[in-house]
């Protein structure tokens, strides 16, 4: 097991054994995704550090997007239950990159690709793939993809 995934399960026994409700259950939710992600497709497998932060990267991802949606419909309640769940899983992920930061590692990303011959938007793809395992749990995807378009079109 990893290292990350065996604190989550220490601080879920910390969080039964304090009755605390809400960090219980956000934990319990974490390790079940983290689970479900170890048995999908053809061999179950242990998930490494990267993957469990991925994993939770994707869970913050959902509370955001669903607390936005609850105040939509003018639920507050369940919104503030979401924003609550990503307090918890914040805690375990790494602290986000600034924009500046974000924008040096896609800078030498592109510079690594257009010395191999890549460049402009054909080559978005190559330059994900170099940015993506520096910035999983650091930064949105969405952001990470626009700015790397930005600085491939300029």
């Amino acid at each position: 097991m990893t290292g990350l995934k065996e604190t989550l399960k220490s601080e879920l026994t910390t969080s039964m054994r304090a009755k605390n409700e809400l960090t219980t259950a956000t934990l319990r939710m974490i390790l079940s995704a983290i689970t479900n992600e170890e048995v999908s497709g053809k061999e179950s497998r242990v998930l490494t550090d990267q993957e469990v932060m991925s994993v939770l990267s994707k869970e913050g991802k959902k509370r955001k997007e669903s607390a936005t949606a609850y105040d939509a419909a003018n639920r507050p309640e369940l919104a503030d239950r979401e924003r609550a769940e990503l307090e918890i899983i914040s805690k375990y992920l790494p602290e986000e990159l600034s924009e500046t930061e974000l924008n040096n590692i896609i800078l030498q990303a592109v510079e690594t690709v257009n010395s191999a011959g890549q460049s402009g938007p054909s080559a978005m793809g190559a330059v994900m793939k170099l940015v993506t395992p520096q910035v999983v749990g650091r930064a949105d995807g969405s952001a990470v993809a626009s700015a790397v378009r930005a600085a491939l079109t300029s």
